[in-house]
C-alpha cells in the first residue's frame, strides 16, 4: 500500500476505545495524514488536544452547519479559538449549509445559517486557510456564489452530491472535492468520478460515519482510503500507482502539508 491522506474525518467523534485503535493502526497502513475537522467548539478543542500528541492529526476548526446556530457566547469563543490558534489550524471546516436538517424542518432561518456561512469565508480568507465545505444539491450553488464573492481559490466540497451544471460549476473554479467508501457501491459517486478531473480529487471516509455495502457493520477506519483508491483506478482506467500518487499530491498541495 502506497501512502495515503484521509481528507476529511471527525477523529474527535469516535469512542475513545475506538478512536484509539485508529490511530495506533495509522502507519500499519501508510495513511500520513488525517485531516480533522471540527462541528462546534468543543470539538474544535478536543481536536486541537489530539493533535498535541499524534501528529498525523491536521486540525480544522469550525461550525459544522447541521445543528443548530451557535449563541453569540458560543461563536465569541469559537472565533477566540480560532484567532488564537489559527498557525496550528490547517483549514476552516467543517462549515457550510443545512441541507439535510431544512428538509426536516422548513422553518429553519435558514439565512442566518448563509451569514454565518459567509463570515467563516471570510475568516478563510484573514488567514488565508483552505475552507472544507459541506454544500450539497442546490445549497451548493450558494456556496459558490459566496466563494466566487470572496475570490477563494482554495475550497474543499466534501462528499459532493449536485447536479451536472453545478459539478461543472466547481471544475471551472478549480475546487477539490473528495469522495467516500461509498463510490463502491452508489452509482451517483461513480458517475461524479467519471467526470470529476483526477487533479482536484483527494479520498475521505467521514468517519465515523457508517457505510453500507461492503462496509456494512464495519467501524468507519482510514484504511478504507486504499479501497477509495483502486475504485477510482477502475472508474478512470489508470494505474492504480498513478491514482494514489496524484491524490497523495493534490492532498498535501491543497493542504500545504
Amino acid at each position: 500500500m502506497r501512502k495515503v491522506i484521509d481528507a476529511h474525518i471527525h477523529i474527535d467523534d469516535y469512542k475513545k476505545e475506538s478512536r484509539l485503535k485508529v490511530l495506533q493502526e495509522l502507519k500499519q497502513y501508510n495513511v500520513t495524514a488525517l485531516i480533522a475537522v471540527a462541528k462546534n467548539i468543543t470539538s474544535s478543542k478536543l481536536i486541537y488536544e489530539l493533535s498535541k500528541d499524534w501528529l498525523e492529526i491536521k486540525p480544522a476548526f469550525g461550525y459544522h452547519p447541521e445543528q443548530r446556530l451557535p449563541t453569540e457566547q458560543e461563536m465569541e469563543e469559537l472565533i477566540k479559538f480560532i484567532e488564537d490558534h489559527n498557525d496550528e489550524m490547517i483549514a476552516i471546516g467543517e462549515v457550510g449549509l443545512p441541507f439535510y436538517q431544512r428538509t426536516e424542518d422548513s422553518s429553519l432561518p435558514f439565512e442566518a445559517y448563509i451569514e454565518l456561512l459567509e463570515y467563516f469565508i471570510r475568516l478563510a480568507k484573514k488567514y488565508n486557510k483552505p475552507i472544507v465545505l459541506h454544500a450539497v444539491y442546490e445549497d451548493a450553488e450558494i456556496a459558490l456564489d459566496l466563494l466566487e464573492k470572496h475570490s477563494i481559490d482554495k475550497a474543499h466540497f466534501h462528499w459532493f452530491k449536485a447536479d451536472n451544471s453545478t459539478v461543472e460549476r466547481l471544475i471551472a473554479n478549480r475546487y477539490h472535492i473528495s469522495v467516500t467508501p461509498d463510490i463502491l457501491y452508489s452509482q451517483r459517486s461513480i458517475d461524479l468520478m467519471a467526470t470529476y478531473p483526477l487533479t482536484l480529487t483527494m479520498v475521505e471516509t467521514d468517519g465515523p460515519w457508517p457505510f453500507t455495502g461492503p462496509f456494512t457493520g464495519e467501524l468507519t477506519h482510514p484504511k478504507m482510503v486504499h479501497q477509495v483508491i483502486r475504485k477510482i483506478a477502475s472508474i478512470k482506467k489508470l494505474a492504480v500507482e498513478e491514482i494514489y500518487k496524484v491524490v497523495y499530491r493534490n492532498t498535501k498541495s491543497f493542504y500545504r502539508l
